[in-house]
């Protein structure tokens, strides 16, 4: 985020209790506003295919503003920081900022970033994943023993899985409150859940890939020492606190986007 230097940005943090600026310190070390933007392109290139998908080639400008709309960088950034911060254990703040502050850290996230930039790429995430798949048949992999052991410790596939779903179910709701499609709830679970085991499956190899690439550069013991970090309460509290942020926000967008691609279709069709 970039920081304004005015009389009132600095009155406001000086009211701000020790704990909250504290909380805002590790979002941005975390440089989750530089995180937001790259999902923002992620999100209109997503919408763009949805759009093709679902409203044929008339989508048009008309779609595009649309998009443009709910994925407003402001409103995300707003809602993630609001969520991280109040979601964030105060007990885990000072050894995260004390790690994501050093030399390591700084670089694991900035990899992590750029990462997850480059995977925007068709071409870029299939080579991701292959590369993936080809690793895990390599039983005596050090480096892919050790991303394991970051992904359990947060519990990465399941809660992207349950995040997925989430937001599938969010997507449908606007779809039906937009007049879109006649469905009851338990339609939408049934129609949710059936896409279960094909969702666990992509996502495993989406974060398997994305890990294994963006964490590629870094040292042995620089890795070991971050899933060390994974692995301790404070590594686990800012998992959780991630999720709690970033999936209140596709909540919210997916909603948006059902909603949105339902005018459209009852537009289209005046």
């Amino acid at each position: 985020m970039s920081v304004r230097f005015t009389v009132l940005a600095l009155a406001l943090c000086a009211a701000l209790p020790a704990r909250a600026q504290d909380a805002r310190d590790l979002y941005d070390l975390l440089r989750l506003d530089d995180l937001l933007a790259v999902m923002r392109l992620e999100g209109l290139a997503y919408g763009q295919e949805l759009g093709a998908d679902m409203l044929g080639p008339n989508a048009g400008a008309g779609w595009t503003d649309l998009l443009e709309e709910i994925y407003d960088t402001e409103r995300m950034e707003s809602l993630v920081e609001a969520r991280f911060t109040a979601a964030i254990d105060e007990d885990a703040v000072e050894p995260l900022i004390a790690y994501f502050d050093g030399a390591d850290g700084r670089e694991i996230v900035s990899l992590e970033i750029a990462a997850r930039e480059a995977l925007i790429d068709d071409a870029v995430e299939e080579a991701a994943r292959e590369r993936y798949l080809e690793l895990a048949l390599d039983e005596d992999d050090t480096r892919l023993d050790r991303i394991e052991r970051f992904v359990e410790a947060g519990d990465l596939v399941e809660a992207n899985v349950a995040g997925a779903l989430n937001s599938s179910l969010r997507f449908y709701s606007g779809l039906v409150d937009g007049g879109a499609i006649a469905m009851s709830e338990d339609e939408i679970l049934r129609e949710v859940w059936s896409t279960e085991e094909e969702t666990r499956a992509d996502t495993r190899e989406w974060v398997y890939g994305f890990l294994l690439m963006a964490y590629r550069p870094l040292e042995a013991d620089a890795l070991a020492e971050y899933v060390d970090l994974a692995e301790t309460d404070a590594g686990r509290a800012l998992n959780a606190a991630l999720f709690e942020a970033f999936n209140a926000m596709y909540d919210d967008i997916s909603y948006a986007l059902g909603l949105a691609a339902a005018r459209q279709m009852s537009v289209q069709e005046l």
